[in-house]
Protein backbone atom coordinates (compact mmCIF):
# COMPACT_ATOMS: atom_id res chain seq x y z
CA UNK A 1 0.00 0.00 0.00
CA UNK A 2 1.84 3.01 -0.83
CA UNK A 3 -0.69 6.04 -0.58
CA UNK A 4 0.49 7.79 2.29
CA UNK A 5 -3.39 7.59 3.40
CA UNK A 6 -6.96 8.13 2.27
CA UNK A 7 -9.65 10.52 2.26
CA UNK A 8 -12.77 9.02 3.19
CA UNK A 9 -15.64 11.09 1.57
CA UNK A 10 -19.45 9.93 1.24
CA UNK A 11 -21.96 10.57 -1.44
CA UNK A 12 -24.43 12.67 2.11
CA UNK A 13 -24.16 12.70 4.89
CA UNK A 14 -25.79 9.60 7.60
CA UNK A 15 -24.40 7.05 5.10
CA UNK A 16 -21.64 5.64 7.43
CA UNK A 17 -18.27 7.47 6.65
CA UNK A 18 -17.25 7.41 10.23
CA UNK A 19 -17.62 3.21 10.47
CA UNK A 20 -15.95 2.89 7.63
CA UNK A 21 -12.92 4.96 8.88
CA UNK A 22 -12.59 3.55 12.16
CA UNK A 23 -12.96 0.35 10.08
CA UNK A 24 -10.28 1.16 7.93
CA UNK A 25 -7.97 3.09 10.15
CA UNK A 26 -8.03 -0.46 12.21
CA UNK A 27 -7.62 -2.58 9.19
CA UNK A 28 -4.54 -0.89 7.63
CA UNK A 29 -2.89 0.69 11.07
CA UNK A 30 -3.58 4.26 10.01
CA UNK A 31 -3.72 6.94 12.06
CA UNK A 32 -7.28 9.26 12.29
CA UNK A 33 -7.55 12.58 11.51
CA UNK A 34 -10.96 14.62 11.62
CA UNK A 35 -10.19 18.27 10.17
CA UNK A 36 -13.39 19.99 11.00
CA UNK A 37 -16.32 18.99 13.37
CA UNK A 38 -19.51 20.25 13.31
CA UNK A 39 -21.79 19.70 16.00
CA UNK A 40 -20.60 19.03 20.18
CA UNK A 41 -23.63 17.80 21.89
CA UNK A 42 -23.17 14.33 20.73
CA UNK A 43 -20.18 12.18 20.54
CA UNK A 44 -17.84 13.47 18.32
CA UNK A 45 -16.85 11.78 15.07
CA UNK A 46 -13.38 11.38 16.51
CA UNK A 47 -15.09 9.83 19.87
CA UNK A 48 -16.92 7.16 18.05
CA UNK A 49 -13.67 6.19 15.98
CA UNK A 50 -11.86 6.34 19.54
CA UNK A 51 -14.82 3.72 20.39
CA UNK A 52 -14.65 1.76 17.15
CA UNK A 53 -11.20 1.03 17.17
CA UNK A 54 -10.84 0.08 21.28
CA UNK A 55 -7.92 -2.69 21.24
CA UNK A 56 -6.19 -0.93 18.11
CA UNK A 57 -3.25 0.92 17.82
CA UNK A 58 -5.08 4.20 16.02
CA UNK A 59 -3.69 6.89 17.09
CA UNK A 60 -6.22 9.86 16.64
CA UNK A 61 -5.45 13.34 15.85
CA UNK A 62 -7.06 16.82 16.99
CA UNK A 63 -9.12 18.40 15.13
CA UNK A 64 -8.20 21.89 13.72
CA UNK A 65 -12.03 22.98 14.32
CA UNK A 66 -14.38 22.29 17.09
CA UNK A 67 -17.44 23.81 16.11
CA UNK A 68 -20.65 23.76 18.12
CA UNK A 69 -23.66 23.84 15.09
CA UNK A 70 -24.44 20.08 14.15
CA UNK A 71 -24.67 21.70 10.59
CA UNK A 72 -22.64 22.63 7.26
CA UNK A 73 -19.56 23.43 8.14
CA UNK A 74 -19.32 26.84 6.52
CA UNK A 75 -22.51 27.97 8.06
CA UNK A 76 -21.49 26.37 11.43
CA UNK A 77 -18.39 28.48 11.72
CA UNK A 78 -20.86 31.49 10.29
CA UNK A 79 -22.45 30.67 13.95
CA UNK A 80 -19.10 30.76 16.08
CA UNK A 81 -17.88 33.78 14.56
CA UNK A 82 -14.82 32.36 13.07
CA UNK A 83 -13.72 31.77 9.27
CA UNK A 84 -11.83 28.84 8.23
CA UNK A 85 -8.93 29.23 7.42
CA UNK A 86 -7.06 26.40 4.63
CA UNK A 87 -3.76 27.13 6.31
CA UNK A 88 -5.13 25.20 9.38
CA UNK A 89 -6.25 22.53 7.76
CA UNK A 90 -2.97 20.85 6.73
CA UNK A 91 -2.53 17.21 7.17
CA UNK A 92 -0.80 16.18 10.61
CA UNK A 93 2.40 14.40 10.87
CA UNK A 94 3.17 10.76 11.09
CA UNK A 95 5.05 8.32 10.09
CA UNK A 96 1.57 6.29 9.54
CA UNK A 97 -0.69 6.20 6.84
CA UNK A 98 -3.16 8.44 7.28
CA UNK A 99 -7.10 7.94 7.66
CA UNK A 100 -8.89 11.78 7.10
CA UNK A 101 -12.50 11.96 7.12
CA UNK A 102 -14.84 14.58 5.49
CA UNK A 103 -17.76 16.31 6.88
CA UNK A 104 -21.10 15.43 4.78
CA UNK A 105 -21.10 15.28 1.05
CA UNK A 106 -17.99 15.90 -1.70
CA UNK A 107 -19.06 19.32 -2.03
CA UNK A 108 -20.10 20.65 1.11
CA UNK A 109 -18.66 24.45 2.05
CA UNK A 110 -16.45 24.89 4.08
CA UNK A 111 -16.43 28.07 3.23
CA UNK A 112 -18.72 29.99 0.74
CA UNK A 113 -15.52 29.74 -1.70
CA UNK A 114 -13.87 26.69 -0.65
CA UNK A 115 -15.94 23.09 -0.82
CA UNK A 116 -14.79 19.94 -0.04
CA UNK A 117 -13.56 18.66 -2.70
CA UNK A 118 -11.63 21.48 -3.20
CA UNK A 119 -9.47 20.38 0.12
CA UNK A 120 -9.54 17.24 -0.85
CA UNK A 121 -7.25 18.27 -4.18
CA UNK A 122 -5.25 20.82 -1.80
CA UNK A 123 -4.16 17.60 -0.29
CA UNK A 124 -3.58 15.23 -2.79
CA UNK A 125 -5.04 11.96 -1.06
CA UNK A 126 -6.70 9.16 -2.86
CA UNK A 127 -10.29 9.57 -1.87
CA UNK A 128 -12.53 6.44 -0.82
CA UNK A 129 -15.94 7.40 -1.49
CA UNK A 130 -18.74 5.66 0.67
CA UNK A 131 -22.00 5.38 -0.74
CA UNK A 132 -25.50 3.72 0.82
CA UNK A 133 -27.51 1.65 -1.12
CA UNK A 134 -30.68 3.05 -0.75
CA UNK A 135 -32.55 4.86 -3.16
CA UNK A 136 -30.91 7.57 -4.99
CA UNK A 137 -27.58 6.28 -4.68
CA UNK A 138 -26.48 5.62 -8.68
CA UNK A 139 -27.35 9.14 -9.15
CA UNK A 140 -25.65 10.49 -6.17
CA UNK A 141 -22.69 8.45 -6.04
CA UNK A 142 -21.42 9.42 -9.86
CA UNK A 143 -22.76 12.90 -9.48
CA UNK A 144 -20.00 12.53 -6.19
CA UNK A 145 -17.33 10.64 -8.60
CA UNK A 146 -17.28 13.48 -11.21
CA UNK A 147 -17.20 16.13 -8.64
CA UNK A 148 -14.22 14.77 -7.53
CA UNK A 149 -12.46 14.40 -10.69
CA UNK A 150 -13.25 17.52 -12.07
CA UNK A 151 -10.84 19.21 -9.56
CA UNK A 152 -8.18 16.23 -10.01
CA UNK A 153 -9.06 13.76 -6.89
CA UNK A 154 -7.51 10.62 -7.17
CA UNK A 155 -9.97 7.85 -6.61
CA UNK A 156 -9.44 4.81 -4.74
CA UNK A 157 -12.58 3.26 -5.00
CA UNK A 158 -15.76 3.03 -3.46
CA UNK A 159 -17.45 1.29 -0.52
CA UNK A 160 -21.71 0.74 -0.33
CA UNK A 161 -23.14 0.27 3.40
CA UNK A 162 -26.47 -0.99 3.76
CA UNK A 163 -28.40 -4.03 2.13
CA UNK A 164 -27.28 -5.52 -0.42
CA UNK A 165 -27.88 -3.84 -4.37
CA UNK A 166 -25.86 -5.71 -6.67
CA UNK A 167 -27.71 -4.00 -10.22
CA UNK A 168 -26.83 -0.16 -8.43
CA UNK A 169 -23.20 -1.22 -7.10
CA UNK A 170 -22.83 -2.93 -10.42
CA UNK A 171 -23.89 0.40 -12.53
CA UNK A 172 -22.06 2.78 -10.32
CA UNK A 173 -18.51 1.12 -10.81
CA UNK A 174 -19.30 0.56 -14.38
CA UNK A 175 -20.21 3.87 -15.47
CA UNK A 176 -17.97 5.48 -12.46
CA UNK A 177 -15.03 3.61 -13.75
CA UNK A 178 -13.74 2.91 -10.02
CA UNK A 179 -13.12 0.06 -8.16
CA UNK A 180 -15.85 -1.62 -5.70
CA UNK A 181 -14.42 -1.74 -2.29
CA UNK A 182 -17.02 -3.77 -0.80
CA UNK A 183 -19.95 -3.35 0.88
CA UNK A 184 -20.66 -3.24 4.66
CA UNK A 185 -23.84 -4.28 6.43
CA UNK A 186 -25.57 -2.65 8.98
CA UNK A 187 -24.11 -3.68 12.32
CA UNK A 188 -26.39 -4.39 15.57
CA UNK A 189 -24.42 -4.03 17.93
CA UNK A 190 -22.01 -1.60 16.43
CA UNK A 191 -18.67 -1.68 18.32
CA UNK A 192 -15.40 -2.48 17.62
CA UNK A 193 -15.61 -6.31 17.90
CA UNK A 194 -18.05 -6.81 15.23
CA UNK A 195 -16.82 -3.89 12.96
CA UNK A 196 -13.20 -5.22 12.99
CA UNK A 197 -14.97 -9.08 12.12
CA UNK A 198 -17.29 -7.37 9.61
CA UNK A 199 -14.62 -4.98 7.84
CA UNK A 200 -12.38 -7.63 7.25
CA UNK A 201 -15.11 -10.11 5.49
CA UNK A 202 -16.47 -7.18 3.38
CA UNK A 203 -13.81 -4.30 2.52
CA UNK A 204 -11.45 -6.03 0.23
CA UNK A 205 -8.42 -3.36 1.74
CA UNK A 206 -5.59 -5.76 -0.91
CA UNK A 207 -7.64 -3.07 -3.79
CA UNK A 208 -5.95 -0.32 -2.03
CA UNK A 209 -2.92 1.42 -3.60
Amino acid sequence: MSARGFIVTGTDTGVGKTVIAAGLAASIGADYWKPVQAGLDEATDSEEVARLTSGERVTIHPEAYRLDTPCSPHEAARIDGIAIDLARLTLPETASQLVVEGAGGVLVPFREDLLAADIFAHWGLPAILVASTRLGTISHSLLSLEALRARGVPIAGIVFTGAQDSAAESAITRIGACAHLGRLPMLDPLDAGTLQGAFADNVHTELLA
